[in-house]
């Protein structure tokens, strides 16, 4: 076998560079999570999906899951002065909303947020407010770095260090912008609000009643058209005053197993949605089901908050390593040992 020589050996040979695109020539990597339809961007579309009740509900659920945990600070050996500067940041902060904007990261994929520092007394710096901005206003370029769409550098600008914190769900080297979690409930709720409007046309044509009116002799065609006139007043009226020669009669088409199809669909889809976020079902549906299986499921649900967790304990340490970097107070080679740490009491 032909030796490698260790140039190859040390550097990256399969890149983006030398992958022949026509993206590499406009320096912008698509998303592959991206869904686009007549509602515009992909961000609208994620929002337009986060208004079906049941993929509200879920997030809401899972979100609750975290954002009831108590927060904590633990000191290591940090010194008074980097402890307290870290602790007045997050005592003046709204540690509440940031965690929520930091979560939406697993169903958007990504979520860019931009810190707005101040200079306090002493000469120190700390975040006064950290806002959530729209994704659709960055774009990861060819070599995965996260850039701005200004109107003054087409290309985008690249952001400075200590200005963002970008939480990604699941990203990798292909997908830099992370796993959105509301790209796979795309066609669940598409199929259920078609399946809506089946069913809304069906009971539209089919839910009401059937009135029947019959005349006890042949009648003249006018007046079965005035016999319909008063049945259709029937409807709104809920009355109607009929001679001795005419009978009206109610009678149930028997719309039930067309009823069951529908709902079935919805129930389905909505299965599917549960099931992308929060990777169970039982805790959203009200349908009955083994001891057993409900354990599998609360196990199932406490995993997932626990990977979220992870997710903002690691953005929040990040915030903390730029304050300290800021204020000169941050040691590289003993940070785990001696830097404040956010902590998610579970």
């Amino acid at each position: 076998m032909e030796m490698i020589g260790t140039t190859l050996l040390t550097n990256e040979l399969v890149t983006r560079d030398n992958y022949l695109t026509f993206h590499k020539y406009i320096g912008i990597l698509p998303n592959p999570g991206r869904i686009i339809d007549e509602s515009g961007t992909t961000e609208q579309v994620y929002a337009n999906l986060k208004n079906d009740p049941h993929v509200w509900s879920c997030i809401q659920s899972r979100k609750s899951g975290i954002l009831a945990l108590k927060w904590n600070l633990t000191t290591g050996s940090s010194s008074d002065t980097a402890f307290n500067l870290v602790k007045e940041m997050f005592d003046n902060l709204d540690i509440f909303n940031l965690i929520s904007n930091i979560l939406e990261a697993i169903y958007y994929g990504y979520q860019v947020i931009e810190i707005m520092w101040e200079e306090k007394s002493g000469g120190m710096f700390l975040p006064y407010e950290i806002t959530a901005k729209p994704n659709q206003w960055f774009f990861y370029d060819t070599d995965g770095k996260l850039r701005f769409r200004s109107k003054g550098e087409p290309q985008g600008e690249i952001l400075p260090e200590n200005k963002f914190l970008v939480p990604r769900h699941n990203p990798s080297y292909e997908n830099p912008y992370g796993e959105a979690l509301l790209s796979k409930c795309y066609w669940p709720i598409t199929i259920k609000n078609l399946g809506f409007r089946f069913w809304m046309n069906f009971l539209e044509k089919y839910g009401m009643p059937l009135i029947i009116g019959q005349y006890t002799y042949p009648p003249t065609p006018e007046e079965l058209e005035a016999l319909s006139d008063r049945l259709k007043n029937l409807v709104d009226s809920q009355t109607i005053a009929a001679p001795s020669d005419i009978t009206v009669d109610i009678k149930d088409i028997g719309q039930s197993k067309s009823v069951e199809i529908y709902a079935q669909i919805i129930k389905l889809a909505n299965a599917e949605i549960s099931k992308v976020l929060l990777s169970e079902t039982l805790t959203t549906e009200m349908d009955s089901g083994s001891y057993a299986a409900s354990v599998t499921h609360f196990k199932v649900r406490q995993e997932l908050i626990l990977g979220d967790v992870k997710i903002v304990e690691n953005v929040l340490n990040e915030l903390i390593k730029m304050v300290l970097q800021v204020n000169g107070l941050w040691e590289a080679k003993s940070y785990r040992k001696i830097a404040p740490k956010f902590v998610l009491e579970r």
